[in-house]
């Protein structure tokens, strides 16, 4: 259940659980979640002896977007190995996934969101240059969810 207050959260205090059953998943944290979103889709309906001159809007199926996650490429391999077994049809490749934002100093979870029926659709490694060399190498997994609950 979400923690109500009357500021808003900051938004760089997260953890995101990968759904594998294993309590110590979170082995290396995400810098960035984003596409978080749900849509319904309206479908139009008139009569065609009705007297009024619009349609009316029903509410119908829901549906949610992909979801983007990035972190530092550390050499962990917990992402690559659920690409892989996507890539070869595993069964079990579809995982609940739980996102959490934490208040300001850790001490507590104050919105949960849960990622269902969630599965990797694309994967974008780092970007790699000789110049600069001051650029963290980044990694990019985009998930297709099912649906997407709030906690």
């Amino acid at each position: 259940m979400p923690v109500m207050r009357e500021t808003p959260y900051s938004a760089f205090n997260f953890l995101v659980e990968l759904g594998t059953g294993d309590s110590s998943d979170v082995v290396a944290g995400f810098s960035e979640v984003s596409g978080l979103n749900n849509e319904i889709t309206v479908a139009e309906y008139r009569n065609g002896n009705s007297k009024l001159n619009y349609v009316t809007k029903i509410p119908g199926i829901h549906k949610s977007g992909d979801i983007t996650l990035k972190r530092g490429v550390i050499g962990e391999e917990n992402i690559w190995q659920w690409i892989k077994a996507t890539r070869k049809g595993a069964p079990d490749v579809k995982r609940n996934i739980a996102i959490k934002l934490m208040n300001e100093d850790h001490s507590e979870i104050v919105v949960t969101w849960l990622l269902r029926g969630a599965m990797p659709i694309k994967w974008t490694g780092p970007t790699l240059t000789g110049k600069g060399g001051s650029d963290v190498a980044m990694e990019e997994i985009v998930l297709a969810v099912e649906s997407i609950e709030q906690e």
